[in-house]
């Protein structure tokens, strides 16, 4: 069995009615880690474990380290996640509370990266947060889970950090034959890194993360979600934090699910200019959760942002 949960595909009534279109939201924030990151972390320790591995190691900012550390509590593996200073006390807690070790290096989700692959050893599996085909694989479970329920959306929209949640996104409409759906990549002014890199055709590392959206903060996508974009259609679409987290709050106030800034990029991208969702009827959404967020920040954000 998948450590994952097959989550619900469902019409968002309030939303279909202010856009006039029907809007359809996968609600990957019901997954038991608290967002979709479990898919593809679930299918890489799985296979780790069968493998022979006795640790998994990983490098996160927050969520994925969250999977990581409860796919290692299902599995009976243990978990050592590093993240770097800017991972909110909240994220920290989560992870140690699913049982793993927890280090704290580096200004940077790239730094606590690099120090998570020097203390491999060769019995540990590191579990790569979003660079990994396995990885995409896993996430592109949902939009087999999307075809099966049907109806086949005009465009799926999803919030992008360093892209591995697009790259299975992509991977699942091809395996689907939804080829002919665009994407709409959404991320937050100061976590742009992949709208810069489609501007100028190659993979942009930007100079530090800005946003308060800091699951999106790879400063780099990975290379492979750049190459999709040469053969599949995605509109890139870049919001404010200010937006970002008012669509969260909107989101928790209309559907009654909590998720963090993140998502609430994809969230704020429906009310963006598009050509893209303009000439849809039908748009699917990819609400990719967050479980380190809290009322408390989100409004604390919300005044800060004003």
């Amino acid at each position: 069995m998948p450590l994952h949960i097959q989550t619900p595909y469902v019409r968002s009534h309030v939303a279909s009615r202010r856009l006039g279109k029907d809007v359809l939201l996968k609600l990957e924030a019901m997954q038991p880690s608290g967002s979709f990151k479990l898919r593809g972390v679930g299918a890489v320790c799985d296979a780790r474990r069968a493998a022979g591995s006795r640790r998994f190691v990983s490098s996160s900012g927050g969520n994925a380290g969250i999977a990581v550390a409860y796919a290692g509590r299902e599995l009976g593996v243990p978990v050592l996640v590093v993240v770097p200073e800017s991972t909110s006390a909240r994220a920290r807690d989560l992870i140690r509370l699913e049982g793993a070790e927890l280090l704290v290096h580096g200004a940077s989700w790239a730094e606590a990266n690099m120090f998570a692959q020097s203390v491999l050893s060769p019995h540990d599996a590191f579990v790569h947060p979003f660079d990994e085909p396995e990885l995409w694989q896993g996430h592109s479970t949902m939009i087999d889970e999307m075809a099966a329920a049907g109806p086949k959306p005009d465009a799926v929209v999803l919030a992008v950090g360093g892209g591995g949640l697009l790259c299975g996104v992509l991977e699942g409409l091809a395996r689907n034959g939804w080829c002919d759906v665009p994407v709409v990549a959404a991320e937050t002014q100061g976590a742009d890194c992949y709208a810069r890199s489609i501007a100028q055709g190659r993979p942009v590392e930007l100079p530090a993360i800005t946003s308060v959206a800091t699951s999106l903060g790879a400063k780099r996508p990975c290379d492979a979600a750049v190459e999709w974009a040469t053969r599949h259609a995605v509109e890139n679409i870049v919001v404010s934090d200010a937006a970002a987290v008012a669509a969260s709050l909107r989101f928790l106030d209309e559907h009654r699910i909590l998720v963090e800034p993140a998502c609430g990029a994809a969230l704020a991208a429906l009310d963006a200019a598009s050509s893209v969702l303009a000439a849809a009827s039908r748009i699917a959404v990819i609400v990719c959760g967050g479980v380190t967020a809290t009322v408390e920040h989100l409004q604390a954000l919300s005044s800060r942002e004003r």
